[in-house]
């Protein structure tokens, strides 16, 4: 993987799904709620593995989800401005690069892939017995 490309996993069919879903109500909180339990799961492991001088970085790092995606962030500007170049690097500075959250997506991608055929299977039975 070349340096700074975030991992990612694609769900086929999702933009279809939320069409599908979108047809029978404006709510698309179910699709929310998959994207965060599978975040979550990167998250943990996330926290587990971020470098710890102070322990401020690993406090910072949190799941967050839309309809669309689920995503994993550390840092904040005010006070842990330095999430990026720890996880990133920053030759220039000698600090290498430590990618805790991509390590923990990698540690954990079948546990995600797992999870969302579980959530989004379970989405679609139920999808379809409410469709006419």
């Amino acid at each position: 993987m070349a340096a700074g490309s975030a991992p990612r996993i694609q769900v086929t069919g999702a933009k279809e799904l939320r069409r599908a879903l979108k047809g029978m109500t404006d709510d698309l909180k179910d699709l929310r709620e998959i994207h965060l339990a599978a975040a979550r799961i990167v998250e943990e492991v996330a926290r587990e593995n971020a470098p710890v001088r102070s322990g401020r970085l690993r406090r910072t790092i949190k799941a967050g989800a839309t309809r669309t995606r689920g995503t994993v962030s550390a840092g904040r500007n005010g006070s842990v401005p330095y999430a990026g170049p720890i996880h990133f690097g920053w030759p220039a500075r000698n600090i290498e690069s430590q990618p805790f959250i991509f390590d923990a997506l990698d540690a954990r991608k079948d546990q995600v892939v797992r999870q969302y055929e579980e959530r989004v299977g379970q989405l679609v039975e139920r999808v379809g017995r409410e469709t006419p």
